[in-house]
This record gives structure tokens, C-alpha cells and sequence, in this order.
């Protein structure tokens, strides 16, 4: 029965989904203007981890077969045959459902229209072009990126410079991320026939394109200050980190290593956190 539990909560990708939440809760805090309703941040928040959950399983679903080739993914509950896909298929459906009533009854329309539109993007898009090409990626950084945005609209339910400025900084930081990953993992990728990388094999020719990606975060970290979302001290702290993530992928340029990767690889996890919650704090 506890082997059952943890294979359930080990379905949830727990962690990526605390992320995700994350994100589209920098976003709502952002989009408040006066107190802060936290009931409604709250509500909020729990729906959208429902439909994440179900993008999650959803994605593991139609992943089995190729994650049990892999190392880092074969011990997982469907490849490990812990839990069946009827069962996975019906807590998806499950959490799809409860997600999808909260964020009617409490949230905006269009807050809920992107959460399930990312949802259908990352689940049957990305999913299955994963391992077809390397476009798999471009397609993944739309709902990858829309957290931040749902959080906005669940607030305001208006498109605007200002949600576009928060999806806009994810999306870009999404590039040399996943690269990085599929740089780290390409070994494992290769078995499962997984095409991220921007090219064949981990090359200067892909940190080259990580840059010019990367690059454009310098820009994109201003626009929360001109559009008055923020204060100048968190335009310098996104600044300051888009300059060091540059370097680090400059590094890669010159040393296209696996260890350059991995340094990237963790960079990337500290930069959105840093600068989503320089954010928020410059809002206090």
C-alpha cells in the first residue's frame, strides 16, 4: 500500500509541478494591484496544479515505452509497471477535472483557456515530436513559458505588454535550459531516439544557437521596469543574471563540454527563481 502511494505521488511529478505553480503564482502576485488576496492565490494556485498533474501523467503515458530505455526515466511508475496506464489515464482525468472546475468557478476564462491549451500543447504536441525533431523544443516553450501569463490573466483576464513581458523572459530562458538538459543527457536521449538538441550531436555549432537565444533575455529582463510592473532594482538583478547565464553559455561555446553543460544546466535553475521572486520583492 506506501509502495502504491509513493508510485501515485511519483506520477504527479511533484517538484516540476511545484515549479510551474510557482511561476503562474509570480504572476498573480504581479498582476494584483493593493492587498494581496490570498484565498484567491491560493484557489488558484491548487487548480492549476490539477491541470498539471494531468499534463504530467498524460505526458508519462504516452512516454512509457521511451522512458524505459532510458536510465533516468526507467524506474518511473509505468515503465516500471507500478501503476497501469488505466489507472494513470483515470488519475490524469481525474486531476484534469478538478483543475479545470476550480479554475472555472474561480479564476478567469482566459486563465483557463491557455492552462488548457499548455496542457494540450506540451501533452500531444511536444510530446510526440520529441522524438522527430528538435522543433519539439520551440513547441514546448509555448506552454512551458504560458505559466507566469496564466497567472496575470487570472487576475486581470486581459492579454497586454504585461503578460507577454513575463511569458517572453520564460521562453527564451527555456532554450539554452532544455538544451543544457539534452546536452547532460544525450547518451540516454540517444537510446530512446529523443531529438532535443538544435543539432546531431552536442556541438559548438549547438552552443552557438543556445547564445543567440540566450541573448535576448538582456533586452526582454527590462520590459517588467518600462512597463512599470516592477522597480529598477530587479531590472538590475535580471540584468546582472542574463549577463552571467551569457557567460556561462559563451563558456560552452569555447568549451563545448559536458561539464560546461551540467555548470549551465544549474545556472538556468537559479536564474528564473532569482529573478521572478527580485520581482516580486521590488513590488513590496
Amino acid at each position: 500500500m506506501i509502495q502504491k502511494l509513493k508510485s501515485y505521488f511519483a506520477l504527479l511529478k511533484f517538484r516540476l509541478s511545484a515549479t510551474v505553480a510557482f511561476s503562474s503564482g509570480i504572476g498573480f502576485i504581479l498582476a494584483q494591484r493593493g492587498e494581496w488576496n490570498w484565498a484567491s492565490l491560493f484557489i488558484f494556485l491548487i487548480g492549476g496544479m490539477g491541470i498539471t498533474f494531468a499534463a504530467n501523467i498524460f505526458n508519462q503515458i504516452l512516454e512509457k515505452d521511451s522512458d524505459s530505455l532510458m536510465i533516468r526515466t526507467m524506474k518511473r511508475p509505468l515503465p516500471a509497471n507500478h501503476i497501469s496506464i488505466l489507472e494513470a489515464l483515470c488519475i490524469g482525468l481525474f486531476f484534469l477535472m478538478c483543475g479545470t472546475i476550480l479554475l472555472y468557478l474561480y479564476s478567469t476564462p482566459k486563465a483557463l483557456a491557455i492552462s488548457i491549451l499548455s496542457l494540450v500543447l506540451y501533452a500531444f504536441l511536444y510530446t510526440p515530436l520529441k522524438s522527430k525533431s528538435p522543433f519539439a523544443v520551440i513547441v514546448g516553450a509555448f506552454p512551458g513559458a504560458f505559466p507566469p501569463m496564466i497567472g496575470w490573466l487570472a487576475v486581470t483576464n486581459e492579454f497586454g505588454w504585461e503578460p507577454g513581458a513575463l511569458f517572453g523572459i520564460q521562453f527564451f530562458w527555456q532554450f539554452p535550459h532544455f538544451w543544457a538538459i539534452a546536452w547532460v543527457l544525450h547518451d540516454d536521449y540517444t537510446k530512446a531516439s529523443i531529438k532535443l538538441l538544435p543539432t546531431p550531436e552536442p556541438s559548438t555549432k549547438a552552443a552557438k544557437i543556445m547564445f543567440w537565444y540566450t541573448i535576448c533575455l538582456l533586452p526582454m529582463g527590462w520590459l517588467p521596469f518600462f512597463l512599470q510592473m516592477s522597480g529598477i532594482t530587479s531590472a538590475l538583478i535580471t540584468f546582472a543574471c542574463s549577463c552571467l547565464f551569457l557567460l556561462q553559455v559563451m563558456y560552452l561555446w569555447k568549451q563545448p563540454s559536458k561539464k560546461a553543460a551540467l555548470a549551465l544546466m544549474f545556472g538556468s535553475f537559479l536564474y528564473l527563481p532569482i529573478v521572478q521572486i527580485a520581482l516580486v520583492l521590488d513590488r513590496i
